[in-house]
C-alpha cells in the first residue's frame, strides 16, 4: 500500500534565507566511490540486494577508470556561449559523436567491468558490446542518448551507459557553472538530459531548496518545489510513499499531466544518491505505475521500469 500526502515542507526561516545556486556541477573524482558505497548500505536485506550489489561493482569500475583517461573535449568557446544564449544544452546529445575520448572510456570500462562476478546473460551482453563493429555501437550510444532502448538489447546499454555517464560528467565538471544558464525545470542545463530524481538538500546557504540530478552527467540545477517537473504545473501535485517508510524517499505526483519524479529527503543528515537510492526504491514505482502515473525521470541502471 502507499500512503499520498500534499505538500508540506518546512518555511525557511527568517535570517536564513536560502540563496542556492542555479547549477551545481559533478565532481567526478568522488562521484562513482560514493555511489557505489550507497549501493552496497541498501543491499544487505533487500529484496533487489544481488542487482544492487551488481551496481555497486559497476560504480566502482566507473570510479576507477576516472583519472585514467584523458581530457574530454569540449565545444568551442562560441558554441557554448550561443547555446547559453539561446537556453540549449552547452554539452547536447544530439548531434553526438564519439570522439577518441569516448572510445577509450568505453575500452576502459569494458575492460574493468569483465573482472566483477556477473550472471551469464550479462556477461554475454558485455562480450557483444566488446565486439560490437562501429556501427552498431553508434546506434547503441544515440538509442542511450536518446532514451530509446530496445527491450530486447537493455543489458548491453546498461553498460554503455555507465560509460556515458563518466564521460559526461568528466566534461560537464569542465564547464564554469557561473556561467551557464536554467533551461527548464525537467532539462539538464548541460546536456539536455531528464532527471534522474530530485533532492531536498541542506547545503549552507541553499537550505530547504531542490535540485534535480541529471540521469547522464550528474549535474544538478535548482528547481522549485511542488511543481511538476514533467509539466510545469503547480497543481494536483501530492506526495505518495510506501506505507510505514521513513519519508526519505517518496514520488512526486502531477495529477495534471499524470507523471512522477523520485524526491528525496537529503537535508536530513543522509547519505541519500540520486541513482542508487532511485533503484532501491522501485517498489515505489511499482504502486505508482499501478495507480496510472508514468515516470518523468530517468535511470539508466532501470530501464523499462
Amino acid at each position: 500500500m502507499s500512503e499520498s500526502t500534499t505538500p508540506n515542507f518546512p518555511p525557511v526561516e527568517i535570517g536564513t534565507e536560502a540563496r542556492p545556486p542555479v547549477i551545481v556541477l559533478p565532481d567526478p573524482a568522488t562521484l562513482f566511490a560514493r555511489r557505489a558505497a550507497r549501493f552496497r548500505a541498501l543491499a544487505p536485506g533487500h529484496d533487489l540486494a544481488p542487482y544492487l550489489q551488481f551496481l555497486a561493482d559497476i560504480a566502482d569500475a566507473q570510479h576507477g577508470i576516472v583519472d585514467t583517461l584523458p581530457t574530454p573535449v569540449l565545444p568551442d568557446a562560441d558554441a557554448i556561449a550561443r547555446a547559453v544564449e539561446f537556453s540549449m544544452p552547452v554539452l547536447p546529445r544530439s548531434p553526438f559523436t564519439p570522439d577518441a575520448v569516448v572510445q577509450e572510456t568505453l575500452a576502459r570500462l569494458l575492460a574493468a567491468l569483465s573482472a566483477i562476478d556477473m550472471p551469464e546473460p550479462a556477461h554475454a551482453a558485455l562480450e557483444r558490446l566488446r565486439n560490437a563493429e562501429p556501427e552498431a555501437l553508434a546506434e547503441a550510444i544515440r538509442n542511450v542518448l536518446d532514451d530509446a532502448i530496445p527491450v530486447e538489447a537493455i543489458p548491453e546499454h546498461v553498460f554503455l551507459g555507465a560509460a556515458l555517464q563518466v564521460h559526461f560528467a568528466r566534461a560537464a565538471a569542465r564547464f564554469d557553472a557561473g556561467k551557464l544558464a536554467f533551461i527548464a525545470d525537467g532539462v539538464c542545463p548541460v546536456c539536455g538530459g531528464s532527471p534522474v530524481s530530485s533532492g531536498i538538500v541542506g547545503w549552507q546557504g541553499s537550505e530547504r531548496t531542490r535540485f534535480c540530478t541529471c540521469s547522464l552527467c550528474a549535474a544538478r540545477w535548482n528547481a522549485v518545489r511542488i511543481k511538476c517537473l514533467a509539466c510545469s504545473s503547480t497543481k494536483g501535485i501530492h506526495y505518495q510513499q510506501i506505507e510505514g517508510a521513513d519519508g526519505q524517499v517518496k514520488a512526486e505526483c502531477c495529477d495534471e499531466c499524470r507523471s512522477y519524479v523520485k524526491i528525496m529527503a537529503e537535508d536530513e543528515g543522509t547519505t541519500l544518491d540520486a541513482v542508487a537510492d532511485d533503484v532501491a526504491s522501485l517498489g515505489l514505482d511499482i504502486l505508482v505505475r499501478e495507480e496510472g502515473f508514468r515516470p518523468a525521470g530517468v535511470n539508466l541502471f532501470l530501464i523499462g521500469r
